[in-house]
């Protein structure tokens, strides 16, 4: 899947790859790595586009195709619920400069966290401050 983050790795492709039910697939695939399949896909869609962004001088267009988005609409909407800015900002702004701290701790740091799923997060920061209901799930 991190291999070929920009195709489609529905949750039926995977347990049948992996010869075992989807329900036992989902289950053991977030118990082993902490976020559901699709969650896990999206975060490596956007980390690749984050890396393609910093790097190279591709349009945003040409980045979210590249990186498995059929929408341009649909990959600014989702890049900017997990990283908080749209994909110009993280192209504008300064990159880290070049010291002794290696590359892949750099982009440890700066990988997107998906602890909840994009659309739970925009209903709590939506609902968040009329519903008291809404709590913090660890």
């Amino acid at each position: 899947m991190d291999q070929a983050s920009h195709e489609d790795w529905p949750v039926s492709r995977l347990a049948g790859v992996s010869g075992v039910s989807e329900a036992h697939f989902a289950r053991s695939f977030r118990q082993a790595f902490g976020a559901p399949p699709h969650r896990y896909l999206l975060s490596r869609r956007v980390e690749r586009a984050m890396a393609l962004l910093r790097d190279t001088d591709l349009p945003v267009t040409d980045i979210a195709f590249q990186t498995g988005w059929s929408s341009l609409g649909t990959f600014g909407r989702v890049f900017r619920d997990i990283t908080g800015q749209s994909p110009s900002e993280v192209r504008n702004a300064e990159t880290c400069a070049p010291g002794t701290m290696p590359q892949c701790y750099l982009r440890a740091a700066q990988r997107p966290d998906l602890k909840i799923a994009v659309s739970e997060k925009r209903r709590r920061e939506s609902g968040a401050k009329s519903d008291p209901a809404n709590k913090e799930v660890p």
